[in-house]
């Protein structure tokens, strides 16, 4: 099929296996989460401290797709958990900043590294030529995810060093 080529129902053929393999794929890795003992929306908040750095309330509920009321709530239970912390915000003395403390860095490396492990044994079992066509298959993985989050077409290998990642 050409670039655009949509089916009757207007879907692009790629689309309904890439999502439902998409989907598959994160439920199962998801299961190695159960371990840290945290709900998803905690573990994706603490993701964002973790790996994206120090934040404002504002802007993690903005990375997390939910409303400050909603991350209000959740950064009060992860404070209670000793997961983060509130500094003050060293270009405006009357705003706080979130960090994730130490604990939390480790208890999400733990995490990855659990669905690294995961994702690493389940990839030894399958043949070279998959193996390789998985490997070949990442940028454009990558450049689609650019795509989805930003609306722009593509990520130059440059461009997509520079973004921020959460995971």
């Amino acid at each position: 099929m050409t670039r655009g080529t949509r089916t009757a129902a207007g879907v692009h053929p790629a689309a309904e296996p890439l999502h439902r393999c998409a989907l598959h794929l994160i439920r199962l890795l998801r299961r190695e989460d159960d371990a840290s003992g945290l709900s998803p929306a905690r573990l994706s908040a603490l993701a964002v401290l973790v790996f994206g750095g120090p934040t404002s309330l504002g802007a993690l509920a903005a990375a997390e797709g939910v409303s400050a009321p909603t991350m209000s709530r959740l950064v009060t239970e992860l404070e209670r958990g000793r997961w983060i912390r509130r500094r003050p915000d060293p270009a405006d003395a009357r705003a706080t900043r979130l960090e994730a403390t130490v604990a939390a860095r480790r208890l999400l490396l733990a995490g990855r590294a659990r669905r690294l492990d995961t994702l690493s044994a389940a990839l030894d079992g399958v043949s070279d030529a998959d193996r390789a066509a998985l490997e070949r298959a990442v940028p454009a993985l990558e450049r689609l995810v650019h795509r989805l989050t930003t609306g722009a077409p593509t990520a130059t290998p440059r461009t997509a060093r520079r973004r921020r990642r959460f995971d």
